[in-house]
Formats: C-alpha cells, structure tokens, sequence
C-alpha cells in the first residue's frame, strides 16, 4: 500500500513529482503536503519563518537513504533538503524552501549499549533526556546539558555541536562523538570514525565518496593548518561548524571525519546514528548559589570561581530571576534563593561542585566558602550572601528554573519581546565583564530591555534585547544590532556564534574565516555536497555554486504577523505570543504538558503547532476581509432569519468542493486532538492557552460547517444526566448492554458510557438528612445564621460528574465533614458549563457561567466556605469564567478540598484518629496539579498531620480529560496514554494504595486496569 499523500497540488511541480515517485519505492514513512504539516516546521525558536514544500518523516536509515537516492537524480538537482530534529534551534537552523525531513518522528531508537566500553548507539530522534533516563540505571549519563534537553534530539546536539551547563568540564557533543552513520546527498552511506592518517591518505586515493571527501578535507586542513590554529579563537567552546582545527589530533596521527559533520547544521549530510561515549554519574553534588548586588558583580567574579574548579559556573540576572518568582517554577526553588535582608538582589552565579560523595567535595567547598564569607564580611566584589545545597532533588529544581529561563523571558510584557539573534556570543572568560559593558552599553543606547543568563565559566552569555518584529522598523534594527555585536565580539576575541550555531548568521561567516580559508570552507561543501542540496546557505556554499548565503535579513515571523490588525493580536494574545521555545515537546510520559503531542508525535498536536495554525488562521481571514472579532460578537446574537441563513449555507458547505481544501479544515483537525487539560496555561513559560483560543476557534468554524452529534450531546451532558438520574437502575440496564455500545458508537461516536450512580446522590443524601447527619439546603435558614453558627456550616457544591457518576465521593466528603464537627449542606445542583466551553458553545457557556455565577455569588454573600470535589471543574470558575464573564464574575470562591481541609488541620486532628499501615500512593489530576502546583504537598502534609502515608506519584495524563477518552476517534490516544505513563505506576500498587483526585482519571483507571481508585476524601472519609 503507498503512503496516503494530501493536498499534493498545493506544492511546486517538481516536488509534485518527487514525492509521487517516492511513493512508488519502498519508502515506508510519512509524506506530507498539508499547509498545516508544512507549516508547523517552517517555524522554530528563531524570529524566521521559511515554508517548506514538503514534510518527510523517515522511519530508518534506510528510508533517509531511499529519500537521497530518487532525489540525485539530474532532474531532481534543485531539491533542497534540511535534516529537522526537535526543532529548538535559535537561529533557523532547520529551516528550508525545499523539504523538511523530520527525524525525531520514529527515528528514536536506543539500538545498543556497551557498559564494559562506556558507549550507547543511538538513532538521530533520540531526545537528550530520554537517553538519560535510559543510562541511569546502568550508572551512565551522556554530558552535553542543554536548557532544551527534554525536547532537543540527539542528531540536533550532533548538526550543532551542542554544548551547556559544564561544558568546561565536560567538553561539547563532539567530545563524546565515537562514530557517525550518516547519508550523504548522493545516497551514499557515510561511516565516520578515528582513523589512522596512513588509512586516511589511503582510502583518499579511491574513486568514491568517502575518497573524495577525504581527499579535500586533508588537503583543507594539512595545508592550512597554521591559519586555522591562527584564526580559529581560543575558547573552551572552540568553533561551531566545519571543525578543521580538530579533525586531526594534536601529533596529526589520527583523523576523524565525524569532526566535520559534527556541527554542520545538515549542510553536509542527513545524520542517521550515533555512537556516543557516556559519562559514570556521579553521585554527589554541592550547589552553591552566590547572591551579587548586581549582575556585573556577579561577572567579574566568575573567574575567580571559575579557578576553584568548579564543574560548572552559571550566571542568571535579576531580569529572569524576577520573571521566574512569577512563573509556576518560583514555588519549588524559592527557599533556595532567598532574599537577603536589607540588600537587593539582581544578579546570582550558580557554582556546583560533582563527586563520589558529598564528604569528598567538602574541602573544596568550605575553602570557596570560607572565601565568599570574608569577601561579604568586608563588602568585597558586591556579593551579598550564598546558600549551599547537597539535595539533590533541590539541585534538580533549581536547574529545572534556570532551563526555563529562555522561555520566561519570552514572557515579559509588552510587545517587545527579548529575541535570539545574538544571544550565544562567547569571547574568552577573562574578556567576559568587559565585554559585558560594552554589549550593555550598546544595547542601553538604543533603550532596550534584555535579560541575560549564560555559562561563565565558558564565557558564553545568552543575550536577547527586546524588540517588536512586527514593526518593520525594529526589524531593522535586529540588522544593525547584529553587525555591532559581530564587530565586538571579534575586539574581545570572540565569536558571534558560541553554542547555537549559525544558522541566518551564516553571511558572517566570511567575515570571520578571511576569504582564503572561507574558500577553504566551500571546497569541503563541495566535496560532500557538490549540487548544494543539504540546507543550502547555511554556513557556506559549493565552490561551484552562484547561491547566496542565507542572511539575517531574512523573512520572520513577524512579517505576517503584522497582517492581523493589533485589536485581534491583543484579543488572541496568547496564540500570538508563542515564541517557539518548544517546551511543549517534552518527551516525557511522565509530564503532564501537551499528552496530545506525545502520543501523536505530530509537532500540530501540540500548543507551538496550534498556536502557528492559529496565527496563520488569524492571518487568512485578515486577507479575505473577514474581522474575526466582529464575527464572534454576530455569532452570539443571530436573529433566527440569520440562523436560517447559517443553516443553509452549512448545508452548501457540506456538498461543495468550494470548500473542501478550506484551511480551516487543518486547523479543526489540529484543535481537536487537544484534551483540554489546561496543563499549557500553566506549564508553558509564555502561558500559551490552548485550550482558550481553541474554544473560540471551534466556536466560529461552526459557523460554517456542521458540528458533530457527539459534539451536541457533551455540551447538554448537565441538562441530559439529571434527567437519567430520575431512572438510574433502568438507564444503566440500557447503557450496559452491548447493543447499546454499538448504537452509541456508529451513530454518536461515544463509546464505554459510564453508569450512573445508585443509590444515587440526592437519596444518600436525603438518607443522611433523615438521620440527622446532613442539613437540608434551606436557603431562608442559612440567611440566618449567626455569625457565630457559620462557623459550622460548609456548602458542597455539585457538578455533573461526581454527583452522578461518582457519588460516593461527594457522601465521603460529606461524612468527613460532619465527623470533623462540621454540618455539611449540599446545593441544588446548578450546571458548570465546562462541556460547552470546551466543544466551543460560547455563547450558552456565557449563559450557563451568567447563571450560575450569579447563584453562588448569592451564597457568597452568606460568608459560608463552597467546596467542589473535581478539580477540572472547580478551576473552570476561576478562569473560564473569568474569560468570558469580566468582572461580572463577582468575588464567590469555591475551593477544593485541601484547600478548606489545610487550615481546618488543627482542629481535624482533635476529632480524628486514624490509623493504616497502607502506604497510600497520590494520582494527581493534570489540570489540578498544574494549575496549583502546591496541591499535592498539600495533600501529603493533610495525611501526614493524620498520621497517614501519602507519597505523589510522578504521572502525566491518564488520558480520559474528560469525554474525550469515551470519543471514538480518540479511544486507541487514550489507551496509549495511559499505557506510557499511568499503567506502570498502578501495576506495582494493591487498589487500596491509589488514590486519585480527578473523576475522569478514576474512570480510566477503572476503565482499563479495573482498579478503583478512591478520591483523598473518600479514604479519610473511609478511616473513620
């Protein structure tokens, strides 16, 4: 069967031709021509924007190979290619005109390791952190330490001679490179490793491509030699790209061509495999974080430092630290960079130290201390304070927040934002502060804000002044910005590019180089790539080749940003705002951020993808006359003449091939793979709300097309459910049949219907009333209340889940209260609307949220605690609410929990006494722990205080969010997900130990592990 390929008229003619013939070998990955596919990788964490015309993702060596062969055929020569990993470069490293082939998509296997010999074999997709997490068991780690590590892939690391955090130490990616398999533009297979310099002139004198290569690449470098030593700067970070200084070793003994690839940023071939040389762990580490009275302080100290021996020297300024205390990551560093009393604080430099054990590292410590003490005694060098930590799990954190800082600073307010184009100077350690001034003093002149953070101890600073790409004048000013600091990093003898490589810098390449070794540079290109097909003008071109270098001045993102009219830039802000840092991409099954792009590993199923769609979106509709936030206000106000009308151009829509290619086609697609889980608002740096602009996006797209009967039926899930509830035993007696389940799934679309609850909630608790255990809602009666009384009284509010699916959840809260001394009442049910929002019914969310809120703003009034039991909907109050009601919202608060049960501790333990030798395990639910980062500890420190075992379990998404895991196009997503990160957790725990905060996720967890999993309250509640 060939590969499925759409929308293959949208593409020029020869890439038209090219990918139905690869269709007919036996090319077996994905081949895509969707304006959505293409456009979700003609961005990354660069200001550029370049449109590919197509989108490969291999599945092996040998697809990447298929790919060359067709592609050097004569009448393919102008097919240009760029190798795309996990998309993180900051200089449009990937970006091409021609094809983007992806290799992180399937070419992620660890193939082989070699514990006797320290080496693993990798494939180019490969994610940094995932290889680690693989070699930690085996006591290895690969070193390069990237900010983007969880996202960044191996062959990335590889195209751009990554380095980061330890470099000094550790060396860069080329340190530790063994061996390369890579593909040459000819289909070639290329295998690069040490060689003798006799194997070398050997294999020079054959008629191949490994001949040919060599034989340039010894002339190029033998013969220049002294210049390249001369002209090559000397710095701990070396030059990126086309390394010649270290293709041979000192004595010129040995030759590694892998040296050459290895930072060429695909220019010279596809990458395919790695073998790696691996790092032992070691198990020890002192942080040391030293507190400056400002940033320049904080520089001119870190040669000092540097000559401590540290692994390590990190810098970070007031500007991120002060973005970070406002970012969700504050909460767990904090109480390791606290404020010194009476000084203010705008500068730190991070000092580690790594051994065999802590007692080792002692001596080395206290003497740097020791230092640092006298120094602040007597005011020297404007350090203020320190604080040392030997916790490795606070290590961990404070690096989590210093890895976050290149997205916080895409964060700040305003429509400056700080931008990578000149942000990885390095210039040797000892230049670094004044160098430093003078970058600042330029940037200063031309009253930019910047932040800036770096690697000290390598004399490498990231730098990103704040400008408005959409304004073309500032655009500008990016150019003149850019020349200056190439003009000063070469006075402090330094480099432009010192970690991120080249990529639309690459015009400065001959500058730097001098026109005889540039010359020198071009014949290399030629020798690997003679028609320039792998990522054409970046670095440099063929001998032969008229094509120019690729040039800052290229076309950004905010060229078309600058279409969309600034009232709906500032209304869809955060679509607009993305900056591309990528963060979304997280491998890891494990983190709740975007579980739609991990089990699809589709870059359009994830916040940057939407976010680009959106923007693009945005774009068209501009183009076409239509004013979107005009559009959205008719939408909520149509005469029933004008939903006629809507109803009839729908049905045209339907059978019209007019609208078939719509893009917004792509778009819904994309936007229906969310879950809505609301971790993006929270986790991403730049706070990109998925989940807000999609509402808003399906909202209008249904203006135009026909929604789904699924579609209908989850938005009146809180009008249909209380009606089932009248007949719970005959309703579940039908919902449990088979011929139901296939009803339901031909014609809804909705499978695995939950069962309702019997008894159901309002007789258990009526039950409770009668019993004297519960109060009656009577809202005459609460009116009343001394102030005195309400201290006893707490109001349960219901929503649809919990209430009629789950509820014995709601009694157990309820018992727990009354046993706590506290009379609960539980409201009439009133409906949240959360469903409606998320399947993009505005305007009857507006009026469910209107109505409702007006109901628990009048219990508001009454000064009584309202407490929810699903997190997801709780939450949804506090922001959906806020969006869509303004300040008509009023001041009610309906907590969680924890959240009333917290400061309740002292007298709970008073009327409690629970005992259990179970240690209870927490799952917790996505959007509750991303959106209240301390809701866990908070639960721990309630279990603690009565004396239970509660231990958080590290999971991402169970995959149900919702309705979504019970829609049948999503069922196979939803068991993945909870396979990859749910089911091996549950597997090692007895039913008794889970406890699980969210509804859909006990759902699931009953659903395919056919465990019952219990809320925090229903095990209190249980133990008494």
């Amino acid at each position: 069967m060939l590969p499925r390929i759409d929308h293959l008229e949208v593409v020029a003619p020869l890439y038209q031709e090219f990918a139905r013939l690869l269709q007919t070998k036996s090319y077996q990955g994905d081949i895509s021509c969707q304006y959505s596919a293409r456009l979700s990788v003609a961005t990354d964490n660069s200001v550029y924007q370049q449109l590919p015309q197509l989108v490969l993702n291999p599945r092996n060596k040998f697809d990447v190979q298929i790919i060359t062969q067709l592609a050097n055929e004569e009448k393919f020569n102008n097919i240009k290619f760029s190798a795309r990993g996990g998309g993180t470069g900051t200089n449009g490293q990937s970006l091409t005109p021609g094809i983007v082939v992806d290799l992180s998509k399937y070419m992620n296997r660890i193939l082989e390791i070699n514990v006797k010999e320290n080496w693993v074999r990798v494939e180019a997709g490969v994610v940094k952190d995932q290889l680690n997490d693989y070699l930690r068991p085996f006591g290895f780690f690969f070193a390069p330490d990237l900010s983007t590590s969880n996202r960044a892939t191996i062959g990335g690391m590889i195209n751009t001679d990554a380095s980061g955090q330890g470099s000094l130490y550790y060396g860069k990616t080329s340190d530790h490179v063994l061996e390369l398999e890579s593909i040459l533009a000819n289909g070639d297979f290329l295998h690069t490793a040490p060689m003798s310099m006799e194997k070398a002139v050997e294999l020079s004198q054959e008629d191949s491509s490994l001949g040919k290569i060599l034989q340039q690449v010894l002339a190029t470098c033998k013969d220049n030699r002294e210049q390249i030593l001369e002209k090559f700067p000397r710095l701990n970070r070396f030059l990126t790209g086309y390394d010649l200084e270290h293709v041979f070793n000192d004595d010129l003994t040995q030759v590694d061509l892998s040296r050459i690839i290895t930072g060429s940023e695909g220019s010279l071939a596809f990458v395919c495999e790695a073998k790696l040389d691996l790092n032992q762990i070691l198990k020890a580490k002192t942080v040391i974080n030293i507190k400056y009275d400002s940033f320049d302080s904080a520089l001119r100290h870190s040669p000092a430092l540097v000559e401590a021996k540290a692994t390590s020297v990190e810098t970070i300024d007031s500007k991120v630290l002060n973005l970070a205390k406002q970012d969700i990551v504050w909460h767990s560093v904090s109480d390791l960079i606290t404020d010194v009393e009476g000084k203010v604080m705008d500068g730190i430099n991070v000092v580690e130290y790594n051994g065999t054990s802590v007692e080792d590292l002692a001596d080395q410590v206290a003497e740097l201390t020791a230092r640092l003490d006298k120094d602040i005694e007597s005011s020297i060098g404007g350090i203020i304070g320190y604080q040392v930590t030997s916790d490795l799990a606070s290590i961990n954190k404070l690096y989590a927040m210093r890895k976050k800082a290149v997205g916080l600073l895409g964060n700040t307010k305003g429509s400056q934002k700080p931008l990578a184009f000149a942000e990885d100077t390095a210039v040797p350690p000892e230049n670094l502060a004044d160098y430093i001034v003078e970058f600042r003093a330029l940037l200063n002149s031309y009253n930019l804000q910047y932040g800036m953070f770096g690697h000290v101890d390598a004399g490498v600073l990231h730098v990103r002044p704040a400008l408005d790409m959409c304004d073309p004048e500032q655009e500008v000013l990016l150019r003149e910005i850019s020349d200056k600091v190439v003009a000063l990093t070469a006075k402090y003898g330094g480099l432009m590019w010192g970690e991120h490589g080249r990529g639309y810098r690459s015009e400065y390449g001959p500058e730097f180089f001098g026109e005889a070794l540039f010359l020198e540079l071009r014949k290399v290109k030629s020798a690997f790539d003679p028609f320039n097909k792998m990522n054409p003008g970046k670095i440099c071109t063929p001998i032969e080749s008229t094509e120019k270098l690729v040039s800052v001045d290229a076309i950004k993102r905010g060229f078309y940003d600058r279409q969309i009219p600034i009232e709906v830039k500032d209304s869809f802000k955060s679509a607009l705002d993305c900056n591309g840092n990528g963060l979304c991409f997280n491998y890891d099954a494990n983190s709740p951020m975007c579980p739609s792009s991990k089990v699809t590993r589709d870059r359009r199923q994830s916040p940057k993808g939407r976010a680009g769609l959106m923007r693009e979106w945005l774009r068209l509709l501009e183009q076409k006359g239509v004013d979107v936030l005009k559009l959205e206000q008719n939408v909520n106000g149509w005469s029933v003449k004008q939903l006629l009308e809507q109803t009839l151009f729908k049905m045209k829509s339907r059978f019209s091939s007019e609208y078939k290619n719509d893009f917004s086609h792509e778009v819904m697609e994309a936007m229906s793979g969310c879950l809505a889980c609301k971790a993006c608002a929270s986790q991403c740096p730049i706070k990109v709300d998925v989940p807000d602009f999609k509402a808003r996006f399906v909202n209008l797209y249904h203006t135009r097309y026909f929604r789904p009967l699924k579609d209908h039926l989850v938005a009146n899930v809180e009008v249909i459910t209380p009606l089932l509830a009248k007949a719970p035993k005959l309703v579940n007696s039908v919902l449990s049949t088979k011929i139901y389940d296939a009803f339901s799934s031909a014609t809804i679309g909705y499978v695995n219907t939950p069962l309702l609850s019997v008894p159901t909630l309002e007789e258990t608790v009526n039950n409770h009333v009668s019993k004297g255990l519960f109060e009656a809602f009577n809202l005459e009666k609460l009116e009343a209340l001394t102030e005195e009384e309400k201290q006893q009284y707490i109001l349960i509010v219901q929503d649809p889940f919990t209430s009629f699916y789950d509820a014995k959840t709601v009694e157990s809260m309820m018992l727990l209260a009354h046993k706590c001394g506290f009379k609960p009442v539980l409201l009439p049910f009133k409906p949240n609307g959360k469903a409606q929002h998320v399947k993009g019914f505005l305007a009857r969310f507006a009026k469910t949220a209107k109505n409702t809120a007006e109901f628990l703003n009048k219990l508001h009034n009454l000064d009584l605690p309202m407490i929810g039991l699903d997190g997801s909907l709780v939450l949804c109050y506090r922001d959906e609410y806020k969006q869509v009601l303004g300040e008509n919202r009023g001041d009610f608060n309906v907590m969680l929990a924890h959240e009333w049960l917290l400061p309740k501790l002292d007298i709970i333990q008073e009327k409690l006494q629970l005992t259990s030798q179970i240690e209870y395990k927490l799952f917790s639910h996505c959007t509750e722990k991303t959106a209240l980062p301390n809701s866990e500890t908070q639960w721990i420190t309630i279990f603690n205080a009565l004396g239970l075992s509660l231990q958080k379990e590290s999971v991402g998404c169970c995959g149900m969010a919702g309705t979504y895991g019970h829609e049948k196009v999503n069922v196979e997503k939803s068991k993945t997900l909870f396979e990859s990160s749910w089911e091996p957790k549950l597997e090692r725990l007895n039913a008794q130990q889970i406890v699980a905060t969210g509804f859909s996720c006990r759902s699931q967890t009953k659903r395919f592990a056919d465990l019952k999993a219990r809320h925090p309250a229903q095990v209190l509640a249980e133990l008494l």
